[in-house]
């Protein structure tokens, strides 16, 4: 039986993060995954991600999200290629929605640079954008885009030019863990290690069912637009994120070859699993996005070129779980990612990483503990 000195169970965003960094520090790893590599099955994909520093979601994020970008720019000289964009972003809504409150205080305790525009401000300087009377616009400077499955691909392919073996197309179903070794049984074969790291994404419940996580996944759906008009405008916008109406829409500038994609978040999902999510995109999801768009973007929502689904796995408090297994001290796990987790891959990558290597970090990851539910066993 092949033995390594660390095992990790799904190589998605999260996953192959993880490998690239311990096979960096010349660990002698096992990567799994189900799929292949960079596959659109679960929360890895999507052709665009946003990464941003003004973070909405709480100041406490900001330092891992420094530390994140430092790491995709080295990860671009290392590879030679380009795998995020600034295009910056800009939050909108009533001064006190969550997104632009939120973006604010961030960006007050870290001292980001950011501007407040007025509705008509936003309206002379992005004008296919149309916010309502009172509303303003958080703008970020240093907010852009992540290509997921080039990220993806980009840790797999420099984790392996260093010796990770990492192998595709082999699901897991059955693991133990002693004081000192684990052992991972999949469709292939068994293998032994001396740690065990899940990155599992929606199937985090599935292979960890022991803990009872208080997870809830949901689908969620990706669109792609052809603008009815002003189209050169359109690839101008920044991303952005609005708040109307109870109603978050997110969404990306227009890219040749992709159009305009946005997506509604944490509203309009439904509960699913891996094995029952609903592939298709029904016509009346279509509409509604439409009629949404048609107040806030009305030149948006043209010919639709392609739509996708894609799973979220949320936290009752939608904050990450990254963290040791409290039964086995050399089980780590990562999940809960709720929707805005793909920017943090490369940090925490160097988090399992840490983890796995001598049981501890040096990042900031107190907010995150499995010890805060009190369904964990």
């Amino acid at each position: 039986m092949a033995s390594y000195d660390v095992i990790i169970v799904g190589l998605g965003g999260m996953g192959s993060a993880t490998a690239y960094h311990l096979a960096r520090r010349g660990a002698r790893i096992l990567g799994l995954e189900q799929f292949g590599v960079a596959h659109d099955r679960g929360s890895s994909h999507g052709k665009t991600r946003v990464i941003r520093q003004a973070y909405h979601e709480g100041p406490e994020y900001v330092p891992l999200l420094l530390r994140a970008y430092d790491l995709w720019h080295a990860l671009e000289r290392e590879a030679g290629t380009a795998l995020l964009t600034t295009t910056g972003a800009i939050y909108l809504g009533t001064p006190e929605s969550p997104g632009v409150a939120g973006a604010a205080l961030s960006a007050r305790t870290h001292d980001i640079p950011y501007d407040m525009l007025r509705a008509e401000e936003i309206r002379t300087r992005y004008p296919v954008l149309h916010p309502r009377p009172g509303h303003v616009g958080l703008f970020e400077h240093q907010a852009g885009i992540l290509v997921p499955e080039q990220c993806v691909a980009t840790h797999i392919d420099l984790a392996r030019r260093r010796g990770a073996d990492l192998r595709f197309d082999e699901a897991v179903t059955s693991w133990t863990a002693g004081r000192d070794r684990v052992t991972v049984r999949t469709t292939r074969g068994s293998y032994e290690g001396g740690r065990l790291v899940f990155t599992a994404g929606p199937w985090t419940d599935q292979v960890l069912h022991d803990l009872g996580l208080p997870l809830r996944v949901e689908r969620v759906v990706l669109y792609w637009f052809e603008p009815r008009a002003r189209r050169e405008e359109f690839i101008r916008v920044p991303i952005y994120a609005w708040h109307v109406d109870e109603v978050n829409l997110y969404g990306f500038p227009y890219l040749e070859g992709q159009g305009l994609k946005v997506a509604f978040h944490q509203v309009f999902q439904e509960a699913t699993t891996p094995q029952t999510i609903r592939r298709d995109v029904g016509e009346d999801e279509v509409a509604r996005m439409r009629d949404h768009l048609a107040g806030v973007m009305p030149d948006a929502p043209g010919r639709l070129l392609a739509a996708a689904t894609c799973m979220y796995t949320n936290t009752p408090d939608s904050h990450f779980i990254i963290d040791r297994h409290p039964a086995h001290a050399n089980v780590a796990l990562a999940c809960g990612f709720s929707g805005h987790g793909f920017k943090f891959c490369s940090v925490v990558g160097e988090v399992l990483a840490d983890l796995a290597g001598r049981g501890e970090t040096s990042q900031p990851i107190g907010l995150f503990a499995l010890n805060r539910f009190r369904s964990v066993a």
